[in-house]
């Protein structure tokens, strides 16, 4: 683990040349390593995001995760700013992939970089993980437990994303899926798909399903928590970066 670290908000150039917020961590006295671009959960740009970037710090690798809500509501709480973006359907997928990319050279020009970067998301920050692996030169991405991979949302859902199976034959490195096995979205046997199609395509990936865990096991803060899970999730994440990073 790093002894030290320096952490707050940074601008980077985000979709369309926007200059958005992000928050950083960097580890200090750590020799040069790849980076983790931390793309947060519908909730929004929060602090239990943020100190999972810190996390990776610790850990020995810089990380960066921008505020994609910021355009929906500009100076707002993490709350109202994640409602706003679902009463507008969600991020669209080309602006997530203009901010993942900001936050990626940010993250390889700084010092402390290596020039190797992944990316890592929770729920719909899963799915956009593998968006991100599937449209960006990106050298590895976890997926934690990605809604609407596969499948769209409900007619109901405010949430208006596509399905992503028709750009899996993109995705341009290793992937590593970590899920629930009482989770909803995605199903089990959603995941199981997703899997048969990664193998299909001769995509490099492992998945790892937990039972007695459902949607949001890592989230510490909320009753969806489940210890045992998440520790060996992170392992498995901390493992993965080891051998990509």
């Amino acid at each position: 683990m790093a002894d030290g670290m320096e952490a707050g908000s940074v601008t980077v150039t985000g979709a369309g040349g926007d200059e958005i917020e992000a928050y950083a961590a960097h580890p200090v006295g750590a020799p040069p390593s790849g980076g983790v671009v931390v793309i947060h959960h519908m909730p929004g740009y929060d602090e239990s995001t943020k100190e999972i970037t810190r996390k990776f710090a610790s850990w020995g690798w810089s990380a960066a995760c921008p505020n994609l809500h910021q355009r929906d509501a500009p100076g707002a709480d993490p709350d109202d700013a994640a409602a706003a973006c679902r009463a507008a359907g969600g991020v669209p997928d080309e602006r997530l992939l203009g901010d993942v990319e900001g936050a990626a050279a940010y993250l390889r020009d700084h010092a402390s970089g290596n020039g190797r970067v992944a990316t890592i998301g929770f729920c719909s920050g899963g799915r956009q993980s593998v968006l991100a692996g599937c449209g960006l030169e990106i050298d590895a991405v976890i997926d934690c437990y990605g809604a609407f991979v596969l499948t769209p949302p409900p007619a109901e859902s405010p949430m208006k994303v596509e399905a992503l199976e028709p750009r899996l034959g993109d995705l341009s490195c290793p992937l590593l899926g970590l899920f629930g096995n009482d989770d909803k979205y995605p199903t089990p046997d959603e995941v199981k798909r997703f899997g048969e199609i990664l193998s299909g395509l001769g995509k490099e990936h492992e998945f790892h399903a937990f039972d007695g865990a459902g949607h949001a096991f890592f989230a510490v803060d909320r009753p969806a928590y489940r210890p045992e899970a998440a520790v060996e999730g992170w392992r498995l994440v901390r493992e993965f970066l080891g051998r990509h990073l």
